[in-house]
């Protein structure tokens, strides 16, 4: 299984959000989207992940006397353990936040690259809320989104379909009774 310190590289990271929606890719397909990528490094994060089991080679075809592999993400094999995630120091999970937010900056930022005619058309945007929940109503909240989510995650591409990528962060209030910094916790 990966660890954190394996998923949470920016390139490896780039490189499993590629395949994020059920996607098959080539190295090649892989280095158009990721053209900033060096290729020789492109190629040791793919190896590495290879090994690890994060990715896996699903075809093989010969194209001018190499071959050339396609991939996919195992992505139950692509998630930071239990175990792990709990033997994690606050720096650690620091760190892996950081990662997370840096990527999604800087997905933000090669999609306005693009000088997109109409963000809220193409349903970008991104919003806060607070919610008032105790922690079985957090579980049956997180159970509630995945029943949203899951159906409309098993839509393959086709037709008038973009692929659209979703992060959500849910975060305690800290200073919120039974929060670390507060009174009662």
């Amino acid at each position: 299984m990966a660890s954190a310190d394996l998923l949470l590289h920016p390139v490896r990271l780039r490189i499993l959000k590629a395949f994020l929606g059920d996607r098959a890719l080539t190295t090649s397909q892989l280095a158009a989207e990721l053209a900033d990528v060096p290729a020789g490094s492109l190629y040791r994060h793919i190896a590495l992940l290879t090994r690890a089991g994060v990715l896996q080679v699903v075809a093989e075809r010969r194209v001018r006397g190499a071959i050339e592999r396609t991939y996919t993400a195992r992505m139950a094999a692509a998630q930071i353990q239990p175990d792990e995630i709990r033997s994690m120091t606050p720096e650690d999970h620091s760190r892996a936040f950081l990662a997370y937010v840096a990527g999604l900056i800087a997905d933000f930022d090669r999609y306005m690259a693009t000088e997109p005619d109409d963000p809220a058309r193409d349903g970008a945007g991104f919003r806060m809320g607070a919610l008032w929940l105790t922690d079985a109503e957090v579980a049956d909240f997180a159970r509630d989104l995945a029943a949203v989510l899951m159906p409309r995650m098993a839509n393959a591409p086709g037709p008038g379909r973009r692929r659209r990528m979703l992060y959500t962060v849910l975060l305690p209030d800290p200073a919120e009774p039974g929060g670390p910094g507060s009174a009662g916790g």
